[in-house]
């Protein structure tokens, strides 16, 4: 069997460091932020080439509060997009604005900038780009329109941790930028985590209050706060797993660059690679007409696949209020009815890459014979 994921194989290749570390926080006491919380917050601010980082206890409460550090209201738009996981608009929805959908452009996934200017209104305050799978959307045009029309750029790089655009990370390139440390993510916490990094002072000095019930100093609430602080233990936990952050994303685009040469002749189509982006791979996705049946032929093979994401928010019953239909956005609906996700993990070896590409081989000449 070769599995999606494999999280034990990660724990196990630096088991003795995050053991001693958890072990640090057990003989502390520091459960709930701490001392562990603020190195972490310190050496990811470093990481992203940003001055600030915040910790949270997940990548949807860093983006419920960066938005509202960036003043979002009843009332504001924010334009997103349709083809991500459903926090994205979820968080928008929390502080009362509206999200505005826009398509993708088919050759990354990510955010197409042509789309954007027929999308602002009076009331749109925000752009929050996705960098999905792992690459950076496009974002010297979005941040020109964004400057243009005044409004506030909010990455959303929850699949993101190192990716870089044009030599920046993910992160330092808009406003305000949101992480997740989901456990499956390329710097994953054991169990929920986020963060939120900024170089605007105020924006981290806000997100730290609203974090911790709203305090600027202990029962002294300045503002209605929540609950969203990040635990000692993931702080500790995401404090090693940073250091090996870089090789474990080289290890995933070593697989990428394997899967791309073992599949380049099956007819299957992938994503292009972009020249501003580095990618850190978090899913590694193959689109096909025929993903059902090659997701069966897979599991035949012992290969176990995901997909991110069949429904797209658009089509979510929880979001028709929104008011779009089937057909609003093509390239995002033809996106989600296609795409498959391969095994995709830093300890994943050169040779579940090429057994799982074979059997992918295998299944794209089966499927070439009845049509002959």
């Amino acid at each position: 069997m070769i599995p999606f994921v494999d999280l034990k194989a990660q724990y196990l290749s630096v088991k003795d460091e995050i053991d001693a570390a958890i072990a640090e926080v057990l003989e502390s006491c520091q459960f709930v932020l701490g001392d562990k919380v603020e190195a972490f917050e310190s050496d990811f601010a470093g990481y992203c080439q940003t001055k600030y980082a915040v910790g949270v206890n997940s990548g949807t409460s860093a983006l419920h509060l960066a938005l509202l550090a960036a003043g979002l209201k009843p009332g504001d738009e924010v334009i997103t997009v349709s083809y991500t996981f459903v926090a994205s608009v979820a968080a928008i929805r929390y502080t009362g604005a509206r999200p505005v959908l826009v398509d993708i452009d088919p050759r990354s996934c990510t955010m197409n900038p042509a789309l954007l200017e027929k999308a602002i209104t009076s009331r749109t305050k925000a752009i929050m780009p996705v960098h999905l799978y792992g690459s950076c959307a496009d974002m010297d045009p979005i941040l020109e329109i964004a400057r243009r029309h005044n409004l506030i750029v909010i990455e959303d790089a929850a699949q993101a941790h190192g990716a870089e655009y044009k030599g920046n990370r993910a992160g330092s390139i808009g406003d305000l930028a949101c992480f997740s440390f989901y456990p499956g993510k390329n710097l994953g916490a054991f169990g929920e985590g986020g963060a939120v990094v900024t170089n605007d002072g105020k924006y981290a000095e806000v997100i730290g209050r609203l974090r911790d019930h709203g305090q600027s100093q202990k029962y002294h609430h300045d503002a209605v706060g929540y609950n969203y602080r990040m635990e000692g233990m993931q702080g500790a936990v995401l404090g090693v797993k940073l250091r090996h952050l870089d090789d474990w994303n080289a290890a995933r685009r070593r697989h990428a660059a394997n899967y791309r040469e073992l599949l380049a002749d099956t007819g299957l189509r992938l994503l292009d690679e972009m020249p501003s982006n580095r990618s850190v791979h978090h899913i590694f996705p193959v689109f096909t007409p025929q993903r059902d049946n090659l997701v069966e032929h897979l599991k035949t093979r012992g290969v176990a696949t995901g997909i991110h994401y069949p429904i797209p928010v658009h089509q979510q019953s929880g979001y028709r209020d929104l008011g779009y239909k089937l057909g609003d956005f093509p390239n995002t609906e033809k996106a989600s009815s296609e795409v498959l996700s391969l095994p995709m993990y830093a300890e994943l070896s050169s040779e579940a890459v090429r057994e799982v590409s074979d059997s992918i081989r295998e299944f794209c000449l089966q499927v070439a014979e009845t049509h002959r």
